[in-house]
């Protein structure tokens, strides 16, 4: 209460959504998943990086993965999407239409985007942005930024949609467990702190001036496994914290294609619905700046990170399955409210439009490159000085999703675990909506650093966000009662030794 408290004397711009009415009987837990296509084409802009880049083979297909859960009384819908990041835009276009046609509110809708770095074309701005921008703004937006393809984004409305209105039908009866793996091979965080005192982004394997990793990694393989009553695995939904950063080659959802893969040949069911909600990762990626060995290619690197979180889950699974349970009580929460942007200053925004003047062959690739990004951003800074964020509580059972729109540092999904009163809490990062890199306010300081601190159009939100997304996310969570843990039907009472075995040694 005084978590909650707080967080409403610091942010009184909070918009709080309505409590929920009475809770009425829960009546029997059911549960629905299913899959829609969303693989771009060859040719379309392949995202993940501040300039134009082109797909030009396939490798596995990108998707939209949705699982609905009904008490009786509410239905939630979790969403993960093989997507870099999904616009505010987006989300309230698809959570309208998904209300319209089933009538889950929007306000019970999380949909979450994986961050692979391999799928389809995705543009940060949204509507009103750069449709009246100087013309050299919107010359350095559509002409040397990747932007979102209109056939595309109709295409990820539509599958988004007929994703939830699809697991929505699929309701039957069913039983559900939550569990945690642990996987610490996989993930690093990739900023070190150097002897100079500031923290890099991966500054280089044995580079001399590396004195440790400056942040923390999230081990949690966060596991929600779905059974009906005859025992057959529904779905799975699994949270981990890892960039989608392996790009094993052409289109594709990722390591995320390699955990599904996995999940699927472990339990014998080639079409498993898994639903990937991406944790806390803005910092951590699969690379290991401290290793002293050789990387793996993009396809083994791939399937190693993608093998080992599934391969957790799957162990998961079989440890809670006996324990899963019907009594699943939903709920849900929701704050929106308006945070400021970091804004460059004046003498920057000057050089940058020399710079750019220049071009990127005289001024160099990355001079040239966060100069525009400085230009963009001080344009975006006279339409749109302030963003919306949401943060979304979600409760499953023992089990609450706390999401917000940001490239989230990994530190703050630690802190929301650990002031979280319910016992499986996780975080989902890049969630109904996409701010860019939201730092701790320590990265931001004298002694941060790094690429994620770097101030763009992408990534811009006052230093104080990620605390703000933080503590309005514990607030929320613990405004809702968890359920009740799942575990396994207490052994029958005792009645006598087992026969066999109820000897004393035997010699001779």
């Amino acid at each position: 209460m005084r978590v909650a408290l707080l967080a409403l004397l610091l942010f009184p711009a909070l918009a709080v959504s309505a409590a929920p009415p009475p809770a009425a009987a829960i009546g029997p837990f059911k549960a629905g998943f299913a899959e829609r296509d969303i693989t771009p084409d060859i040719g379309m802009e392949a995202p993940g990086g501040y300039g134009k880049s082109f797909h030009r083979t396939f490798h596995d297909p990108c998707k939209v993965r949705a699982a609905v859960f009904d008490d009786g009384r509410s239905r939630v819908a979790l969403v993960g999407i093989d997507l870099l990041f999904v616009t505010r835009a987006l989300v309230q276009e698809a959570r309208a239409e998904i209300t319209r046609r089933c009538g889950i509110p929007g306000s019970a809708v999380l949909i979450g985007a994986s961050h692979s770095h391999s799928s389809g074309p995705i543009g940060m701005g949204e509507p009103g942005d750069f449709e009246s921008a100087p013309p050299l703004v919107r010359e350095l937006v559509f002409e040397k930024s990747i932007v979102s393809d209109p056939g595309f984004t109709q295409l990820l409305k539509r599958q988004l949609v007929e994703a939830v209105v699809l697991a929505d039908a699929a309701r039957v009866d069913a039983r559900l467990a939550v569990g945690v793996g642990h996987e610490d091979k996989v993930a690093f965080n990739r900023r070190m702190r150097m002897k100079g005192g500031l923290a890099f982004s991966h500054p280089g394997p044995g580079n001399p001036e590396i004195v440790g990793y400056a942040g923390p990694i999230d081990p949690q393989v966060g596991t929600v496994g779905v059974w009906d009553l005859r025992n057959n695995l529904l779905g799975v939904v699994v949270n981990f914290s890892c960039h989608a950063t392996t790009n094993p080659g052409g289109i594709s959802a990722n390591w995320i294609w390699a955990m599904e893969r996995t999940l699927r040949g472990a339990t014998g069911n080639a079409a498993l619905p898994v639903v990937f909600l991406q944790g806390a990762s803005g910092d951590v990626t699969q690379v290991d700046n401290l290793s002293r060995f050789q990387r793996p290619g993009p396809e083994e690197w791939c399937e190693f990170v993608g093998g080992r979180v599934g391969a957790e889950a799957y162990k998961t699974l079989l440890s809670n399955r006996q324990g899963a349970s019907r009594d699943v009580p939903l709920d849900t929460r929701q704050r929106v409210w308006k945070v400021r942007r970091r804004a460059p200053a004046p003498e920057k925004v000057q050089r940058a439009l020399e710079i750019v003047a220049q071009g990127s062959a005289k001024a160099g690739a990355t001079e040239w490159t966060f100069a525009k990004e400085t230009v963009v951003l001080d344009h975006l800074l006279r339409v749109r000085p302030e963003v919306e964020v949401e943060v979304q509580a979600i409760q499953v059972g023992p089990a609450v999703f706390v999401s917000n729109p940001a490239e989230y540092f990994v530190q703050y999904g630690l802190d929301i675990k650990a002031a979280s009163k319910f016992p499986f809490t996780f975080p989902v990062e890049l969630a109904n909506g996409c701010v860019g890199y939201v730092p701790t306010e320590e990265a931001l300081g004298p002694g941060g650093g790094g690429y994620e601190t770097r101030l763009t159009s992408y990534s811009n939100l006052e230093v104080s966000a990620g605390r703000q997304f933080a503590d309005t996310g514990i607030a929320l969570a613990n405004e809702m009662k968890p359920g009740p843990l799942t575990q396994p039907p207490p052994a029958p009472p005792f009645t006598a030794a087992w026969a066999y075995g109820n000897v004393a040694p035997e010699l001779r």
